[in-house]
C-alpha cells in the first residue's frame, strides 16, 4: 500500500504560496505559505500535518491495543502539539482523554504508553516523543 499528496509552489519563500492536495482529496488544493507557517495566515502548514497525522495514528494504536486487551472505547480524543524551535521540530507531545468502561486506570496508562512508542508515525520521529492520558470515568 502506498499513500501520497503532492505540493505545488508558486514565488519566493516569504511572498510565494502553494497548496497541499491528498490521494483521498480530503485536501485538495488546500493553501499554505509562509504565512500560515511562521505567523497566522489562513491554510495550513507541514507542522500542523504531522500534528494531525500523529494525533490520528496514536489514538488508533490506543484503539488497537485497547481492543487486544478485550476493551472497547467509547471515546478517545487526541490532542497533539509539534515543537518547532527555529528551523527545527524539537518534539511532540500527546494528550489522550479516554472514556473506556471497565479498564483499570494502570492498564490504560501502560497502553498510553505502549501507543506513544509504538504507533507507526511515532516510530519514524526521531524526536523526543512525550504523552499523557486521563481516564475519564
Amino acid at each position: 500500500m502506498q499513500r501520497n499528496a503532492t505540493a505545488h509552489w508558486e514565488g519566493d519563500l516569504k511572498a510565494g504560496k502553494g497548496t497541499l492536495s491528498t490521494q483521498s482529496t480530503v485536501l485538495n488544493k488546500s493553501q499554505y505559505s509562509f504565512n500560515t507557517r511562521f505567523a497566522d495566515g489562513v491554510g495550513t502548514n507541514p507542522e500542523e500535518l504531522l500534528a494531525a497525522a500523529h494525533a490520528g495514528c496514536f489514538t488508533m494504536a490506543i484503539s488497537a491495543a485497547l481492543g487486544q486487551a478485550g476493551f472497547t472505547p467509547t471515546s478517545l480524543d487526541t490532542k497533539a502539539s509539534v515543537t518547532l524551535e527555529g528551523l527545527a521540530i524539537t518534539g511532540v507531545h500527546l494528550v489522550v482523554e479516554g472514556k473506556v468502561p471497565n479498564v483499570p486506570d494502570q492498564t490504560f496508562l501502560d497502553i498510553v504508553k505502549g501507543a506513544e512508542q509504538n504507533c507507526l508515525i511515532s516510530k519514524v520521529l526521531s524526536i523526543p516523543i512525550t504523552s499523557e492520558a486521563k481516564l475519564i470515568k
